[in-house]
């Protein structure tokens, strides 16, 4: 990519963290928070939107790999509580649910 793209990339990484879905309840009724496909790599997602990458993030969301997290996924998540990766690009957050 370019440095600033790593840099920003670098410095997202080391603040993606686990959540709990009762944790990120809040932000989802204020429609804060955007959905990573499984299979992306969150961290990488993160940086190509702060780094308004447009032509890419566009892409991800015409392919419905990325957009606001559903209500689906949201009744879901609330039924299962799994293990959530979240890393925060206000006013939003991106959320991905762990495989592992």
């Amino acid at each position: 990519m370019n440095d600033a793209f790593d840099i920003m990339r670098a410095k997202l990484n080391g603040e993606t963290a686990k959540a709990d879905w009762q944790e990120l309840q809040p932000f989802f009724a204020k429609g804060q928070l955007i959905k990573v496909a499984g299979g992306l790599d969150l961290v990488e997602v993160a940086a190509h939107v702060a780094n308004d990458d447009s032509v890419y993030v566009d892409a991800l969301m015409q392919s419905g790999r990325l957009g606001k997290l559903d209500d689906a996924t949201a009744i879901d998540w609330q039924a299962r509580n799994p293990a959530i990766w979240a890393v925060v690009l206000a006013p939003w957050i991106l959320v991905q649910e762990s495989v592992h």
